[in-house]
């Protein structure tokens, strides 16, 4: 009876461990390569905090040069019927015409002037000489402790002023008109409704008296806000996310080329393991 051939098990040798990712990347050449693409990195970091830097620096100009203008009259640069434009926040105006009613002046709480809290007073001026049809500007005519101090008292007659345009605060202080001339915010859509005449959108900061009737104790001086930041050189902020994608993308592909590498190395390392298999006859 035929006895079928039979076949010793072929002894297979271990495999070697896989070389590890770090022996690629500590050899001269990939090291090497390393530092040539995190100096290039950093360069290429320095260039976009640069480009950062200008933006900044021509945003700082463009704003201190809108609040550092000579002064210009109101009326040219918008009307009564016109919104705030903008552009026009932080200008210097000049202001000509006569103090409003003593009852519609208005005060707002809760100002500090060092380490002190009062209230700012708001006066209304009528512009032109012809009543009410000029329209009228809230000013801003400084602070004062309370609201009966005396340098809080309304002015009368004819004014000449120059100030800071400001526009209206975000709080709303609706709530407030109803119980008297004491405000908690400074808002052209509240007072509009305090009086019978027509008042610009927004508010003048004085910060001179270029002339006025009469010579009482004046309220303590208001610093105006600060002028809305206007972004030049946006250009410069693109430029500088450029260059930092730049130099992402050159470490990306240092490691993407070691990668690469090492798995070429480890396929070499497998097909040198392989040996040819024999065949065993009956």
């Amino acid at each position: 009876m035929p006895v079928a051939p039979t076949t010793d098990p072929v002894a297979t040798d271990p495999q070697p461990p896989a070389r590890p990712l770090w022996r690629t990347i500590l050899t001269p050449r990939w090291t090497g390569l390393f530092l040539l693409a995190a100096a290039i990195a950093a360069v290429m970091s320095v260039l976009g905090v640069w480009q950062l830097d200008v933006y900044q620096s021509k945003t700082a100009a463009a704003t201190a040069k809108r609040a550092e203008g000579a002064p210009v009259p109101l009326e040219s640069l918008f009307s009564v019927n016109d919104g705030l434009p903008s552009k026009a926040v932080g200008r210097q105006v000049t202001v000509a015409g006569t103090w409003g009613p003593a009852a519609d002046q208005l005060y707002i709480s809760d100002r500090r002037n060092g380490d002190r809290d009062g209230f700012w007073v708001v006066s209304p001026v009528m512009l032109g000489s012809s009543g009410t049809e000029a329209g009228a500007v809230m000013v801003v005519r400084g602070w004062v402790a309370t609201v009966d101090d005396v340098a809080a008292k309304a002015p009368t007659g004819p004014v000449s002023l120059t100030g800071a345009i400001a526009a209206s605060e975000a709080q709303d202080a609706s709530g407030d008109a109803a119980k008297g001339r004491v405000l908690q915010s400074l808002r052209i859509p509240t007072i509009v409704h305090l009086v019978d005449y027509r008042i610009y959108d927004a508010f003048v900061v004085q910060t001179s008296l270029d002339s006025a009737a009469g010579s009482g104790q004046a309220p303590a001086s208001v610093t105006p806000p600060s002028p809305p930041t206007d972004h030049a050189g946006l250009r410069n902020v693109a430029y500088a996310f450029q260059w930092w994608i730049f130099a992402a993308f050159t470490l990306w592909m240092w490691g993407r080329m070691v990668l690469d590498a090492h798995r070429s190395d480890e396929d070499d390392q497998a097909e040198g393991d392989v040996e040819p298999s024999g065949t065993v006859s009956a």
